[in-house]
């Protein structure tokens, strides 16, 4: 019996070392500060440290920072690494609080403790870094590489090659028995270096290490049949399918029973990810709803004495995986639509209230929002929720519209905070929201989160196109 391949995700291959130095940095350097500062010593610091280190390891995973950082900047590397430490710091500091323990630490010890840790998590991290980038430079760990294929995907591979030295690739050509006329005429530096046949002679003989295979999945007979081929050399062969064909969203790899698949359409908040994230709603919704409960009193108050009708309006849209909830706004406007047809508010719209102008313009009236990420059914980021009538008229003119439902909705997204808040009056404006919504999906992180709610404060919330 022939047994199946079995393909793995793509995680750095020192990610256990990557783990211990991380653990034993957490826990030496909260040993060298209490000693550096002749701090009395009890158990709580070691439980202090051991809980860091575990909620490290935990936040860690789920910003992947254990995956290979090759392709990425030194700064991004950086910069998720030291969130993920100030995470688990303010956390712990949080629950100190909470506990009532605060006092048993000291102060000087627990912020050199929190500040140097983050400083050598990141140090180190640059230092191996640019230990293999200068060794590749100098043409140690390289691998010769060849393309098969001429076409776009073909192409961006090598452009990526060239541009990341680091890696260790060295790019020698593209192979294949046909030629692309228009990708060869529309790039001048592309050509053929020779057919199949002529790769796997020079593949066998020791010329390329790596042969990257760039067709597209309908030309599954001709994969096979060069994967037959490249199976009588000694080459790592590595298939570039044509993804970019699909709107991919969040793609990995899992298996059922003893097969496996590949996800198209996937949520990147499942496992450690879903708790994180709604640890962080239900901390910062508690903590806004806190600051603001005296003026969102005021405004209840404003609304109900200056018009008719409640002064909550809950309108019934959709959240997660499409299911209807109801969204809780303060009233800004006489009509309440929540049926097969709303009608969406323009501006000069004469249905707004006096009151509700104001609201609308800065947002205020979707503050009773936070209640409804208590509740369960939106988060602090995510797409915004569209009306019931609005999702069944964009999903028949908008492809893959339905997906912006695989999150939570939330008080503010990445469409918000790049232009797209307020009325969508042209199917253009729309199509330009839910493209940033499930670029959001894909690119999801509990950082991009906190990023997200810091550009809101300063260009999410008001601005002369919102009604």
């Amino acid at each position: 019996m022939t047994k199946q391949g079995i393909i793995r995700s793509n995680e750095n291959t020192f990610g256990v070392v990557y783990r211990v130095i991380d653990i034993s940095i957490i826990l030496v350097t909260l040993l060298v500060c209490i000693i550096a500062f002749e701090a009395p010593p009890h158990s709580g610091y070691l439980t202090a440290g051991l809980l860091s280190a575990m909620g490290y390891l935990l936040v860690a995973e789920s910003l992947e920072i254990y995956r290979s950082w090759r392709a990425a900047t030194a700064l991004r590397m950086v910069t998720i690494t030291s969130s993920a430490w100030i995470i688990v710091s303010v956390a712990l500091l949080v629950l100190a609080f909470f506990a009532k323990v605060s006092g048993d630490y000291s102060r000087l010890v627990m912020g050199s403790w929190m500040v140097g840790a983050m400083a050598l998590l990141s140090t180190w991290r640059l230092i191996f870094r640019l230990f293999l980038r200068e060794i590749r430079l100098r043409g140690y760990n390289t691998r010769r590489v060849a393309i098969v294929g001429v076409n776009e995907a073909a192409v961006e591979m090598r452009k990526q090659i060239d541009r990341s030295p680091e890696l260790g690739y060295q790019f020698w050509g593209f192979f294949d028995d046909r030629c692309d006329e228009r990708i060869m005429s529309e790039y001048d530096d592309v050509e053929l270096m020779g057919t199949i046949n002529q790769l796997i002679e020079l593949t066998q003989s020791g010329r390329f290490e790596v042969i990257f295979i760039a067709l597209p999945l309908k030309a599954q007979a001709r994969i096979a049949e060069i994967l037959e081929k490249c199976g009588d050399t000694t080459a790592s062969v590595h298939l570039i399918p044509d993804f970019f064909t699909f709107n991919l969203l969040h793609a990995r790899l899992s298996e059922v029973g003893n097969m496996q698949t590949l996800s198209v359409y996937d949520s990147p908040i499942f496992g450690i990810n879903d708790v994180l994230k709604r640890m962080f709603d239900i901390i910062f919704s508690l903590a806004v709803l806190a600051a603001i409960s005296l003026p969102m009193l005021a405004i209840a108050a404003a609304v109900k004495f200056t018009s008719k009708g409640p002064v909550i309006f809950k309108q019934v849209r959709y959240g997660l995986d499409g299911r209807r909830i109801e969204v809780w706004k303060f009233r800004s406007m006489t009509a309440m639509d929540n049926g097969d047809k709303v009608v969406q508010a323009k501006k000069g719209d004469a249905r707004i209230t006096p009151v509700g102008e104001f609201i609308r313009r800065t947002s205020l009236d979707e503050l009773p929002q936070f209640i409804n990420v208590l509740q369960g059914s939106m988060s602090v980021v995510g797409p915004r929720p569209h009306a019931v009538a609005h999702n069944e008229e964009y999903r028949k003119l908008i492809p893959y519209y339905m997906l912006r439902h695989k999150v939570k909705p939330g008080i503010t997204g990445w469409a918000q905070i790049n232009g797209y808040r307020g009325e969508t009056d042209t199917l253009d404006k729309m199509e330009g929201r839910i493209e940033y919504d499930l670029d959001y999906i894909r690119n999801w992180s509990l950082w991009m989160d906190v990023k997200i709610v810091f550009l809101t404060f300063f260009k999410g919330f008001t601005g002369s196109h919102v009604h």
